[in-house]
């Protein structure tokens, strides 16, 4: 039915350039459409490379800051065991000066 009105309308020596034309214009499209898909994959891996390098770089900080906690908690620790064993060391010397004074004054109160 179509070809039928077209043959009517533009007459049978008109249709080859019509077809043709209409033929260009698909390559056309088609080139452009292609053109279109392979910038915005372009555009797309450089974005995913930007994302990965970010990425990266957070997880590098992420990773230093981890051992820098690690460095201070080591640190904090072997403090704290130094200070309790100081603390624990100056009780023990109290309580063995406390005992000798005990001591010395039980010795002086029995002469």
């Amino acid at each position: 039915m179509v070809m039928l009105l077209a043959l009517l309308f533009f007459g049978s020596k008109a249709i080859p350039d019509i077809a043709k034309t209409i033929g260009k214009g698909m390559r056309e499209f088609k080139k452009a459409t292609n053109e279109i898909q392979r910038e915005i994959n372009d555009y797309s891996s450089d974005i995913k490379k930007d994302i990965s390098e970010v990425s990266s770089a957070i997880t590098k900080e992420t990773n230093e800051i981890t051992k820098g906690m690690g460095d201070v908690t080591s640190s904090v620790s072997r403090e704290t065991t130094e200070f309790t064993k100081g603390i624990n060391d100056a009780a023990s010397s109290a309580t063995n000066e406390t005992t000798e004074i005990k001591n010395n004054t039980a010795e002086k109160y029995q002469d």
